[in-house]
């Protein structure tokens, strides 16, 4: 995404009608975009335009918050509350049946236990049979928990070294982080690098172009040669085995100072 048409704001005229409208005109095509990435990952019933309008309301509390001090720049901290209004959007109507999130638990435990048995990414018919479920079935549920992943950018993590909330817009959004965090961060990455290295290559091919080339879903299958459901089912794939290892990380951290 050329990021050359999107402006610094100037924290000294943010009260400006004129210089809030511009910074609205200049940033509304990143909420599109948010937003039309978001909805590819959510049912028919959660509405575009309903995105649209609450990215374009993060879009103005990023402006009104904005702390060019405590953040990085302004559109990495405005892309940060664009997606949280949305997905807290999301959330607030629960539009996931409690099937479905049963679903998407059963997956992830199938998932942890696999992969931290047998030190790899599992494979289909491995988590298949451990749910006791066909092949067709599993894809079945792979599209249907498509859009649980969704997660609020304001979610907490946990408290931080001074004992305050901790964040992934936060973490986003830090510009200078401590020694803790930063041997943290560095720790995960390289344990998230792993996970990524040991994904099947059709799993790490999907990746690559939806979050680095910024492909759509519809994008990539005409670049492989499927369908789009077919990409939102490995795309899920991937995030299941990408969750499971950092539930196994987690885990064993725990188990480490118990």
């Amino acid at each position: 995404m050329d990021c050359s048409r999107y402006p610094e704001i100037d924290v000294t005229t943010r009260q400006d009608p004129q210089h809030v409208a511009a910074l609205i005109e200049a940033y509304a095509p990143l909420a599109k975009y948010l937003a039309h990435r978001l909805a590819s990952r959510l049912p028919a019933s959660v509405a575009l335009d309903d995105l649209i309008s609450e990215g374009v309301l993060g879009l103005l509390d990023a402006i009104q918050k904005y702390d060019p001090a405590q953040a990085a720049s302004f559109k990495t901290y405005a892309e940060c509350r664009i997606q949280g209004a949305m997905l807290d959007y999301v959330r607030q109507w629960d539009w996931v049946p409690r099937s479905v999130r049963e679903k998407a638990q059963a997956l992830t435990q199938a998932y942890a236990a696999l992969e931290q048995q047998h030190g790899r990414p599992a494979h289909d018919d491995e988590v298949a049979a451990w749910l006791g479920l066909d092949r067709a079935t599993l894809e079945h549920w792979l599209t249907a928990v498509r859009g649980v992943s969704v997660l609020s950018l304001e979610k907490p993590l946990g408290p931080d070294p001074a004992g305050q909330g901790l964040t992934i817009l936060g973490q986003l959004a830090a510009e200078a982080p401590g020694p803790a965090e930063r041997a943290e961060t560095q720790d995960l990455t390289r344990h998230l690098a792993t996970a990524i290295d040991a994904l099947p290559q059709q799993e790490k091919v999907v990746l690559s172009l939806y979050y680095f080339e910024e492909l759509t879903l519809r994008e990539i299958g005409a670049v492989l040669a499927v369908t789009e459901s077919r990409i939102s089912q490995i795309r899920t794939k991937a995030i299941f085995h990408l969750r499971a290892a950092l539930q196994n990380l987690t885990q064993g951290a725990y188990a480490s100072v118990a």
